[in-house]
């Protein structure tokens, strides 16, 4: 049986005992009803990872016991952040999730003309949280034990605005070069990927004035969930870890 690893939001300083988070504590004992004298593999996001065993568990509470801190990362050599504008439905959440499993290092939910979406600010609060916790829940089935971070959703143009050194590219199906002609070595990627209805051409016009490079990945349109996920994947190829 798989020894389940589970997400704690504090920095763990020390081995031996252990209170889980209340949503860990929820996890362990109502969802995988796991008993004391079971292995658990905690991580808190440091890039480590500590082996335990549970000591006790109440209806609310659940105790471990830290054996030991092994370091061992299995981020990217690539340093990729996804600018991914709000999809509908649960098409975000399951872009962020596999986003997170082909390693991508920080989200960023953007908001532009075509986005589908209109939320107030209160609910997408609720969103931005419930986007942290598929990231955290992603990490613990796929085996990072560094949490990509979710950051606030944004408008397209203070994203695409702002200061960075990587390299920046935005899918477009007119595009002349496509991934695999990029240069090598690249270490750091900002990917813009437009909403269900495309960029307008006003926003592509100014993704060009912020030094965006256009991309092409082939000659398929494809959705704006596809798109990512195929995009993050070629760039992983290419300049990380996969393949």
């Amino acid at each position: 049986m798989r020894i389940p690893r589970i997400y704690h939001p504090e920095t763990i300083h020390q081995l031996g005992t252990l209170a889980l988070s209340d949503d860990a504590a929820g996890h362990i004992g109502r969802v995988l009803r796991m008993k004391e004298g079971q292995d658990v593999l905690l991580f808190d996001g440091s890039g480590a990872e500590f082996p335990a065993t549970i000591s006790s568990v109440g209806k609310k509470n659940v105790d471990v016991n830290i054996t030991e801190r092994i370091e061992r990362s299995s981020e990217s050599p690539l340093d990729l952040h996804l600018g991914q504008v709000v999809s509908r439905g649960d098409k975000m959440e399951f872009t962020i999730q596999k986003s997170v499993e082909l390693g991508v290092n920080t989200i960023t939910p953007l908001i532009s003309e075509r986005c589908g979406v209109k939320l107030d600010q209160k609910r997408f609060e609720k969103k931005l949280a419930q986007w942290q916790k598929i990231a955290i829940s992603a990490c613990e089935q796929c085996g990072r034990n560094t949490v990509p971070v979710i950051r606030p959703i944004m408008q397209l143009k203070q994203w695409c605005a702002e200061q960075t050194d990587a390299l920046k590219l935005n899918l477009h199906p007119r595009a002349k070069y496509s991934i695999n002609t990029l240069p090598t070595p690249i270490e750091k990627v900002r990917l813009l990927i437009g909403p269900e209805g495309g960029l307008s051409e006003q926003e592509i016009d100014m993704t060009q004035d912020y030094q965006f490079e256009e991309t092409l990945l082939g000659p398929r349109v494809l959705r704006t969930e596809t798109a990512a996920l195929t995009a993050i994947t070629a760039l992983q190829v290419r300049f990380g870890d996969l393949g």
